[in-house]
């Protein structure tokens, strides 16, 4: 889960992505932002994140990101 916390850090820096739960609920991120998260997590992890889940429960977290990614892997 570091890794993704990296590379959010690196899309927005100013988010503490080890607390927050809630990043498409109270509008920290935006569309761009995601798909930037969506593009870095598809060359990171060598995984495609169908439309079907993008959803904002697999967005809202470093975890639930996470969870999706390992889901994705599976």
């Amino acid at each position: 889960m570091e890794r993704i916390i990296e590379l959010l850090q690196e899309i927005k820096e100013d988010i503490d992505y080890e607390t927050e739960t809630a990043l498409i609920d109270d509008e920290l991120l935006d569309s761009f932002d995601i798909l930037q998260i969506i593009s870095a997590l598809d060359e990171e992890f060598d995984i495609s994140i169908p439309a079907s889940m993008i959803v904002p429960d697999n967005f809202n977290s470093a975890e639930a990101l996470w969870n999706m990614v390992q889901e994705l892997m599976d």
